[in-house]
């Protein structure tokens, strides 16, 4: 018989992404519905303890949202048999000792990506687990979002034909945080404190990419710092030692080629602040977080390049919208029920800490590129490789 609460070590949740999306928008949420649905028509429900530095933030979250449990003392929740999983949205450099003492404690961890600053330490992170036995997941929360699934059904589907490139446009201005307050942490701006655009996003390019058209073969990547200058959240100039846009050209299996940038430095003109444009021989479709449009084979126009004569074609209204046959819900909270379920009744999910490491050793070797100036082949993986299998699959499927 399942239980009927699962208790879950929050651990870095007074920081943004910790607070909004996984305790607020997921964790209460669930809980808001009464807990996890399970097969069985019965639910789990979830009692979460906060984990942090400061006890005046932890104590003011928790009386706000009526929590009972936080504490600063992450050893003594760890050996507190009343929490089962813990989940991790430390800062990077400080996550693989804390992941190392949950495993040690027999915990199932649930952690945000990058799983580790390098991919050392992420695949041994994931040979840990599965040597401790512990169930484990990575956050892939992009997959989970609507434009995204929509995208990954319409390859399912055989839309595209043979998939030929795909192209991924990410990014917004950051403010330098001078005459505007920056965005984002200043910590996203220095290398020191693991910080960078390419740790940063390209693990979750690795995720989106294996899991709708096929795994990462090689990479050729220049990863730059257009702002050397920026200011900190005490009004501070600091030195941007990270890099703070990269772009990309991955060959995928099957020789899928794709085309990614990815900037803090670039204005917006388009959709959604991440597209991807997949072109095949019979559809082309664009799909942001939300939003997905196609032009299949027979709806496409045919342009004709003159230079001196104004277009007056309108090539934006030739895209059907694909409808939300599903309701949209937030991509953190569908996972942490995905997540959940492995735990309590051992169904599936491949988002492990193997999969995260996949995504460090891309980043590092977009890294390693970057310095060479040459393009970075990427060893077929040898470990536990399901969800890039099953992307390649889809693809092959498709073509």
């Amino acid at each position: 018989m399942s239980p009927s609460t699962i208790g879950i070590i929050l651990n870095g949740v007074s920081g943004r992404m910790g607070y909004r999306q996984h305790l607020v928008r997921s964790v209460l949420a669930l809980r808001e519905e009464g807990g996890v649905l399970l097969s069985d028509g019965s639910r789990v429900q979830l009692e979460p303890i906060l984990v942090g530095r400061d006890e005046a933030k932890l104590a003011e979250i928790a009386r706000r949202h009526g929590l009972e449990h936080y504490t600063t003392d992450l050893d003594a929740a760890l050996a507190d048999a009343r929490w089962q999983v813990y989940a991790d949205f430390l800062v990077t450099r400080a996550r693989p000792a804390a992941i190392r003492k949950a495993i040690a404690a027999g915990k199932a961890v649930y952690t945000e990506k990058p799983s580790a600053g390098t991919y050392e330490e992420a695949i041994d992170l994931a040979r840990l687990a599965r040597e401790a036995g512990v169930k484990n997941g990575v956050v892939h929360d992009k997959i989970y979002l609507p434009g995204l699934r929509k995208l990954r059904r319409l390859v399912e589907s055989g839309f595209f034909g043979r998939i030929l490139s795909v192209r991924g446009e990410f990014g917004y201005w950051v403010f330098e945080g001078d005459w505007q307050t920056a965005q984002r942490p200043s910590w996203n701006y220095r290398a020191e404190d693991g910080g960078g655009i390419v740790l940063d996003m390209f693990p979750h390019w690795n995720y989106v990419l294996e899991n709708i058209v096929g795994p990462v073969r090689s990479v050729y990547a220049r990863a730059v710092t257009h702002i050397p200058t920026r200011v900190d959240e005490r009004g501070v100039p600091y030195a941007a030692t990270a890099d703070d846009a990269a772009y990309a050209v991955l060959e995928l299996e099957g020789g899928v080629l794709a085309q990614i940038n990815s900037s803090w430095d670039v204005r917006v003109h388009r959709d959604e602040l991440v597209e991807f444009q997949v072109d095949g021989t019979h559809g082309s479709a664009v799909a942001g977080l939300f939003g997905c449009r196609i032009q299949p084979r027979d709806a496409t126009p045919k342009p004709t390049w003159n230079p001196d004569l104004p277009d007056e074609h309108d090539y934006a209204a030739g895209w059907i919208e694909v409808p939300d046959n599903d309701p949209v819900q937030n991509g953190f909270k569908l996972q942490w029920e995905d997540f959940v379920r492995h735990v309590v009744e051992d169904a599936p999910h491949p988002h492990d800490l193997f999969s995260g490491a996949r995504g460090v050793r891309l980043a590092e070797l977009a890294l390693e590129s970057s310095a060479t100036g040459r393009r970075v082949e990427i060893p077929a993986e040898t470990e536990q490789a399901g969800a890039g299998r099953a992307g390649a699959e889809r693809a092959g499927a498709a073509r």
